[in-house]
């Protein structure tokens, strides 16, 4: 065997250390990548069988291995720790334990920061616009276009959110009724886009919890969400704006599930504002709702629980980016002969309608995220 300077015995090993691993490598293929400096083939040849055990067995396992068996081998070589796969698959089982703390806890946390974001943004906003307040009718024109912009990017990344039939929304005044889901995001998405698209402000009435949440009376009061009562929401759209009303309210997001039911009972409430300020009424319904989040509504102690405090307490989980679609369904007109009853029944036909049409059921999660790779049919 030649002499081999210490420079090219360190370099050696580097470079027989990474071969060994490399899987299907054998000597001769070895020897052909290169033989390392100051040893002729036979020598290495020898050295080769030496760090393979005599035999090509362990080279021949490699060549079946997968690559991350190959990846832990590297791994190894690079850190110094021994075993590191064991350490990996810990960490896996770790993971695989914690993940329904995580579509519990962290994905829809990741919806409550936002909303929060989006209230520090407001109170920023505010103070460095104290001064044209008194001179303007609505300071906060440039806030709504800012969180909107953040709202449909949210929904663009997230859920590569579409809004289809904004042409069935009238010039003037009109009351978009709509499912209700488990949350109202995909309520939220809609009047941002709307808002990019055509600068419309949409209000919505919401239930009264929402106005007890901590923080959210000025994001509340920036968009325009109103509690009622009735004449409030006459006013609104006698003034000429969308207002949005989900008739199912908070029971029909706890206790509806991936079948779509529609849970209005008999609120006829909703058909008696459009009928006062003589305006169209809007269907609208949002595909996958229900698979991007979901409730534990099944369980009847908590609906009986529900029926009597009027309060949210429903556990709520998911945040799964599932292909979220929103459709508008032509406007029905307002006729002075018809009557509440009447069209409260027309109007819920017409929501059953458009999930009957877009949305397959029962829901189903994993479909829902397939769909995010998937291209709408025209007709839709």
């Amino acid at each position: 065997m030649n002499a081999v300077s210490e420079p090219e015995r360190a370099w050696n090993a580097e470079v027989l250390q990474w071969l060994q691993w490399v899987p299907g490598m054998d000597a001769a293929a070895a020897a052909a990548v290169g033989t390392p400096a100051g040893l002729e083939k036979e020598d290495f040849a020898s050295i080769w069988q030496e760090m393979t055990g005599g035999n090509e067995s362990c080279t021949a396992g490699l060549a079946s291995m997968s690559y991350l068996t190959c990846l832990t081998y590297i791994l190894e070589e690079w850190t110094g720790v021994e075993d590191i796969g064991d350490y990996l698959s810990y960490a896996f089982y770790i993971l695989w334990v914690l993940f329904p703390l995580v579509v519990v806890f962290v994905l829809p946390g990741v919806i409550i920061i936002l909303f929060y974001v989006s209230i520090l943004w407001l109170h920023i906003y505010k103070r460095k616009n104290e001064i044209k307040e008194a001179y303007s009718h609505d300071v906060w024109i440039g806030a709504r276009e800012m969180l909107a912009t953040i709202w449909d990017g949210h929904g663009r990344i997230w859920h590569g959110y579409e809004l289809h039939g904004v042409e069935n929304i009238p010039q003037g005044p009109g009351l978009v009724v709509f499912y209700h889901g488990a949350t109202p995001v995909d309520y939220i998405y809609f009047t941002a886009r709307l808002h990019i698209m055509n600068k419309r402000h949409c209000s919505v009435v919401a239930d009264h919890f929402v106005f007890r949440v901590p923080g959210f009376r000025i994001l509340l009061d920036v968009f325009g969400v109103i509690h009622g009562p009735k004449e409030a929401c006459v006013r609104t759209l006698e003034q000429g704006h969308l207002l949005a009303i989900a008739p199912g309210g908070l029971r029909e997001a706890l206790f509806s599930d991936e079948t779509y039911n529609i849970l209005w009972s008999d609120r006829k409430g909703f058909a008696q504002v459009a009928i006062d300020a003589k305006v169209p009424i809007i269907p609208m319904f949002t595909q996958n709702v229900r698979e991007g989040f979901r409730t534990l509504g099944g369980i009847k102690i908590l609906r009986s629980l529900y029926e009597r405090i009027r309060l949210p307490i429903v556990p709520l989980y998911g945040g799964f980016p599932v292909k979220l679609r929103t459709f508008i369904g032509e406007p029905i007109p307002y006729e002075p002969n018809m009557t509440a009853e009447e069209l409260a029944t027309k109007t819920k036909a017409a929501v059953q309608a458009l999930i009957d049409k877009h949305q397959k059921i029962p829901g189903n999660i994993f479909r829902a995220l397939m769909e995010r790779f998937q291209t709408q049919k025209k007709e839709d």
